[in-house]
């Protein structure tokens, strides 16, 4: 007899069963998409689920009707538990129904054997167990039918269609392969039998990365699960950096804001699990500016604020230059800076060198200076970015006196209170003469600090002058009557040097401290030159010496 399946309003042909009669006694709503009429009887052979409801209705007459609202697979997944059922607990499973399949086994509770023949969820697993034996096209659509299933009793499945492909992969980058998916009877790769030595870069590149187009029908979730197992399988870090780019890339130009934003979020979570040494500065930058535009989670955002925090010896001021959210009236992002600096110091793990310590120095100071002409930067965040780093992270303070010189231009109505709050910042002692020079004629700042600066300056001079060699010794040389006349010279500068940084007198006004300042500058200049010329001469009257071996007594070093 031929069995007929009502299906929505018209009778479909699903098998050939010779039997003495038909029942068609249940009918069946699938997720509101079709209609079946079935034997009950035969159902319940298979399904534990129909088994246990129409045992609890034993006693009921006439047709029944069941409705399912979240059947897996809708009504194609019912249609192939029906098949089975119908041909005696036999069907064809392919990689292109496997999962669809499995799904509704779960769901039926297919899982006991009727009759010595294996129920639906063991055809299934026999079939799964071939999967290394498909072809790269195979496992792609069965991936691409558990996705759009979306149904977790399909999870252990997902995953091993996945570690599959991740252990293709892997073998695949360390044979370098040739790959080829037009057709599903080839081989899921192919080893390249001329391979030559002069391959160009872009070729090699290529070669890596000829996966990363097959992929882009994953969902963000089975990205992440496909990304997780990567790591675990000791995948280069830098490609699965480059795949996720590129996934970005390719699937925000059809997404909609909320999808762009999960996309996002997927990679910036799967970045931070990653080696960051394998992850330039400069891609986190470009992650950073992309979410910009987003609502992402804080916590995605706190980690991508600390990935880039904790490298930020490698950024650049154009990196830093990011405008503030929209609310807030500083014209770059203050704030951000400041979390990017507290990473640093935190995840520093004892490995901030002096070397790291200067360049993100020396980098706050640039961006201090970008941002110090900003009419709205508040005196409080200006000090704070100047403190943030310990003073043995600067060499010089030449740059940050820059920043101020142009934060008081620009804020002239701060109070003299307010200004030498900002100075207190300076350490004098590392202002080089040229910035000490420009501060003692800035009328920008207060005169206590064109003091300090003054005397920062004549105190150096003074330790340079005492440091000088003595030269008591050259008198018992050789060529103590050919220097005497020089020596004399040279000790009459010194004393006047000296007495004039001694009769300083700090109650002068600025532009008295200016002179002297510049007079002393001069003199130290004429030191140095007469410092030359006699490291000259010594080394003359050396050579002569060794040529000679006339003298037993060595030569005092007047200049160093």
């Amino acid at each position: 007899m031929l069995i007929l399946l009502y299906r929505s309003g018209r009778f479909r042909d699903i098998s050939v069963r010779v039997m003495e009669a038909c029942c068609c006694n249940l009918e069946v709503d699938v997720n509101g998409e079709e209609t079946f009429m079935v034997d009950k009887s035969v159902i319940t052979q298979y399904s534990n689920k129909f088994a246990r409801l129409f045992g609890k209705s034993s006693g009921a007459t006439g047709k029944l009707k069941v409705i399912f609202h979240d059947f897996p697979g809708g009504a194609e997944g019912f249609e192939l538990m029906l098949k089975f059922c119908y041909n005696n607990g036999t069907t064809d499973i392919s990689p292109s129904n496997l999962f669809l399949a499995r799904c509704a086994a779960e769901y039926m509770e297919m899982k006991e054997p009727v009759a010595d023949v294996s129920n639906l969820l063991e055809l299934t697993e026999k079939s799964l167990q071939e999967i290394n034996y498909w072809t790269w096209s195979d496992v792609l659509i069965a991936l691409k039918q558990c996705q759009n299933l979306l149904v977790l009793d399909c999870s252990v499945m997902v995953e091993r269609c996945l570690d599959t492909i991740v252990g293709r992969l892997v073998l695949a980058s360390e044979a370098s392969p040739c790959p080829s998916t037009s057709s599903t009877d080839s081989s899921w790769i192919r080893f390249s039998c001329d391979s030559k030595s002069t391959e160009s870069v872009k070729t090699s590149f290529t070669r890596l990365t000829w996966w990363f187009e097959d992929l882009l029908f994953l969902s963000p979730l089975l990205v992440a699960m496909l990304v997780k197992s990567m790591l675990a399988r000791k995948m280069d870090h830098v490609l699965i950096s480059k795949f996720l780019l590129y996934y970005q890339k390719a699937k925000f130009s059809t997404s909609t804001t909320n999808e762009k934003s999960k996309i996002i979020e997927m990679v910036i979570d799967m970045h931070s699990d990653m080696d960051l040494s394998c992850v330039p500065c400069k891609t986190l930058f470009g992650i950073l500016r992309v979410t910009l535009g987003l609502n992402i989670s804080k916590c995605i955002r706190n980690k991508l604020e600390t990935m880039i925090g904790s490298q930020l010896d490698q950024a650049t001021l154009d990196n830093l230059l990011v405008p503030s959210p929209y609310g807030i009236s500083y014209l770059y992002d203050v704030n951000l800076v400041f979390r990017f600096l507290k990473a640093f110091l935190r995840r520093g793990n004892g490995l901030l060198t002096p070397i790291r310590m200067r360049k993100v120095a020396s980098l706050i100071d640039l961006y201090t200076a970008e941002i110090a002409p900003d009419p709205c930067l508040k005196t409080s965040k200006f000090l704070a970015l100047a403190t943030a780093l310990p003073d043995s992270a600067r060499d010089s303070y030449d740059e940050i006196y820059h920043a101020m010189d142009m934060y008081l231009e620009v804020h002239a109505q701060l109070s003299q209170e307010e200004r030498l709050k900002i100075c207190c910042v300076l350490n004098y002692e590392k202002l080089s003469p040229q910035a000490c020079l420009h501060l003692s004629q800035n009328k920008k700042f207060p005169s206590k600090s064109a003091v300090q600066a003054l005397i920062s300056q004549q105190y150096k001079l003074k330790n340079l002058l005492h440091v000088t060699p003595s030269t008591s010794s050259y008198n018992d040389s050789p060529c103590s009557s050919s220097g005497a006349a020089q020596k004399v010279k040279k000790d009459k500068t010194s004393e006047q040097v000296v007495l004039y940084a001694g009769n300083f007198d700090l109650s002068t006004d600025n532009e008295k401290l200016k002179a002297h300042l510049q007079g002393m500058q001069w003199r130290v200049l004429e030191l140095e030159k007469f410092c030359r010329k006699m490291q000259v001469q010594m080394a003359k009257i050396t050579k002569s010496k060794a040529s000679g071996n006339s003298y037993t007594k060595s030569l005092p070093k007047l200049c160093s």
